[in-house]
């Protein structure tokens, strides 16, 4: 089926057939429709290298990450795609683990198939991809990594995490609060627990380690044996901390949520899911963060203007039964 063909069949001209299958063009919305239902109805697909030559785009976008396990990487690209499927963009993949020469390598093949832009993300937000991205004649945004200077950036709220999950503890009449959470260095962490001390207050125990369970575990017994009052809730940094932290309670008697709260972060479902009890937890939107990345880009390709700068996205809190209160939703 050819565009000729299309325009028999909803009895209008190439012209036509042309503007309203682009979106562009002046004509009432009944007869766009109309041509795009019968488009659909005779199997008529638009010649993408000819759409490509014509608009001087190739309706691909690159998206460039570090994240080789694909943790934060998978939603974000979810998200992309599903804000980009409906304007015809198609987007590949390339990881780049931390090799800056294999950066380059993949840079320059989004750039060969001239890519219409290029979303770089990562496995953390204050640490840039091993890969030059300034200066490249295509547009850049950045989506849970650090971004260049003037460039626009996009990452999740870790403080308004924070904030979420210590009013959740607070809510639920939990006076004793502890925070579990990853290496002090990681900026996530540092907004995750000047969050939790805002509310918690400035001398609430916050203990550092390792993004693991066996940190979570670890630090129950540090707790329990320190002679110090023991928490009735606890916010973990991640959802493994607080898988480990869930199972040195019940192996100490401890009932979670009974006796202890606990909340994890990132709802990272394969985890969150299988605790005992199923975990509440912070999650992060990273798909609605890949989303409006998708969305900029693609703003950027269309020669529109995106003020640059960091844009924080906020989180949301998923109840599981690890806390109790369901009620306090309602």
């Amino acid at each position: 089926m050819t565009i000729h063909d299309l325009a028999k069949a909803a009895k209008v001209s190439v012209s036509t057939v042309s503007k309203a299958l682009n979106e562009n063009g002046r004509m009432a919305d009944d007869t766009r429709e109309r041509i795009k239902r019968i488009a659909q109805e005779i199997g008529f697909r638009p010649n993408a290298l000819a759409r490509g030559l014509l608009s001087n785009r190739s309706f691909t976008v690159g998206l460039l990450t570090n994240d080789t396990y694909g943790r934060f990487t998978l939603p974000v690209m979810a998200g992309i795609s599903e804000a980009l499927v409906d304007h015809g963009v198609s987007v590949f993949l390339c990881a780049i683990e931390d090799d800056p020469a294999l950066g380059k390598i993949h840079v320059d093949a989004m750039l060969d198939k001239q890519v219409d832009g290029i979303i770089a993300t990562g496995k953390r937000i204050d640490r840039a991809l091993p890969v030059d991205l300034t200066g490249l004649p295509v547009p850049v945004v950045y989506a849970f990594t650090q971004g260049a200077p003037d460039s626009v950036t996009l990452t999740s709220d870790d403080g308004h995490g924070g904030h979420l999950a210590t009013e959740w503890l607070q809510r639920l009449g939990r006076k004793k609060l502890v925070h579990v959470t990853g290496p002090e260095d990681f900026s996530s962490v540092r907004d995750r627990s000047a969050a939790f001390r805002e509310l918690a207050g400035q001398d609430a125990p916050i203990l550092y380690g390792p993004w693991s369970e066996a940190w979570g575990h670890a630090a129950i017994e540090q707790i329990w044996s320190s002679g110090a009052d023991r928490p009735d809730g606890i916010f973990c940094g991640n959802d493994q901390i607080a898988r480990g932290v869930v199972d040195a309670l019940r192996e100490r008697g401890v009932t979670v949520p009974a006796d202890v709260s606990v909340i994890g972060f990132d709802n990272w479902e394969i985890v969150a899911g299988q605790t005992r009890p199923p975990l509440t937890t912070v999650d992060m939107n990273l798909k609605e963060l890949g989303r409006e990345a998708g969305l900029m880009v693609l703003a950027l390709a269309e020669g529109k203007t995106v003020e640059p700068g960091l844009r924080r996205l906020p989180c949301k809190l998923v109840v599981r039964q690890s806390c109790g209160g369901d009620g306090l939703l309602r």
